[in-house]
C-alpha cells in the first residue's frame, strides 16, 4: 500500500517513475492509463476529479457503449475520475521505458505479432512494399508452432492464418483496381463531354454567324428583289425609299 502512493494525485495519461517501487522497477517509467474502483466503475477522461460522479453519456463514448439504443438517447452512469486516488482497486500501467533488469514474464521475452493487418495499404506500410509487390506472399508471415503431446509421437504442429486472409488481400486488391479503373473512366467521360461541348459550340457559332449574314442580307435588299424579280441596282434604283427621296426634292 505504501508503494502506491505515488501514484496518489496523477492523472491519465501522466508518467510517472518506477524507482520509488522498488528496486526491480529501477530505471522504469509508467504511464497511467485508466482504472477501477473497488465497485468496478471505470475511469474517465477529462473528468477532473478523485472521486466517483455520474454523467449523461451518449452511445460511442468511453465508458458507455450503448448497444441497443436509440440514436441520440442518454443515460447517465457512474464513472471515476481520471485522477488516481486510495478508493482504485485496479490501475493500468503502460511501460515507457525499460529499466535496468527485466520484469518475469512481462519484459524477459518476445512476443510475435500472431495477428497482422488484412488491408493491402497496411500490409504495405508495415512490410515497406511497393505498388508492384505481391502482398499475398506477406499475409501468412505469422505463424505458430507447437509440439503434438496428445498423440504420443511428439509432432510439431504449424498453426497459420488461412486462406481466408489472402482472399481478402486479394478482394482489396481488386477494389484498388476497381477504382482506379473507375476514376479513369470518369476522367475520360468528362473529357469526352468537354470535347463534345466545344464541338457543338463551334457548330452553333458557325450556324449563328450565316444565320446572321442572311438575316443582313434579306433585311438590306432580299425583300423587294423576291417582289420586283430585278437586279439589286434597279432594286437601289426604283425602291419606295429612294423614289420618296427624290419626290419630295424641291424643284
Amino acid at each position: 500500500m505504501g508503494t502506491g502512493r505515488v501514484f496518489y494525485d496523477k492523472r491519465i495519461s501522466q508518467e510517472v517513475s518506477g524507482d520509488a517501487l522498488g528496486d526491480e522497477f529501477k530505471g522504469y517509467v509508467f504511464k497511467i492509463m485508466g482504472g477501477c474502483d473497488k465497485q468496478g466503475f471505470p475511469m474517465k477522461q477529462g473528468v477532473l476529479t478523485p472521486g466517483r460522479v455520474r454523467l449523461l453519456l451518449h452511445r460511442g463514448t468511453p465508458c458507455f457503449r450503448g448497444y441497443g439504443r436509440r440514436n441520440g438517447e442518454r443515460r447517465r452512469k457512474s464513472v471515476h475520475g481520471c485522477i488516481v486516488s486510495p478508493d482504485l482497486s485496479v490501475l493500468n500501467l503502460v511501460i515507457v521505458k525499460k529499466g535496468e533488469n527485466d520484469l518475469p514474464g512481462l519484459t524477459d521475452m518476445e512476443k510475435p505479432r500472431m495477428r497482422g493487418p488484412k488491408r493491402a495499404s497496411k500490409i504495405r506500410k508495415l512490410f515497406n512494399l511497393s505498388k508492384e509487390d505481391d502482398v499475398r506472399k506477406y499475409v501468412n508471415t505469422y505463424r505458430r508452432t507447437f509440439t503434438n503431446k496428445a498423440g504420443g509421437g511428439g509432432g510439431v504442429l504449424e498453426l497459420r492464418p488461412k486462406g481466408q486472409l489472402q482472399l481478402f488481400c486479394v478482394y482489396c486488391c481488386w477494389l484498388y483496381l476497381i477504382n482506379i479503373w473507375r476514376k479513369r473512366a470518369k476522367i475520360a467521360e468528362k473529357k469526352r463531354r468537354i470535347a463534345k461541348a466545344k464541338t457543338e459550340a463551334a457548330e452553333y457559332q458557325k450556324l449563328l454567324a450565316s444565320s446572321y449574314l442572311a438575316l443582313v442580307h434579306f433585311e438590306t435588299y432580299g425583300s423587294f428583289e423576291k417582289l420586283c424579280g430585278v437586279t439589286h441596282a434597279f432594286a437601289t434604283l426604283f425602291s419606295p425609299f429612294s423614289l420618296s427621296t427624290q419626290s419630295t426634292q424641291p424643284v
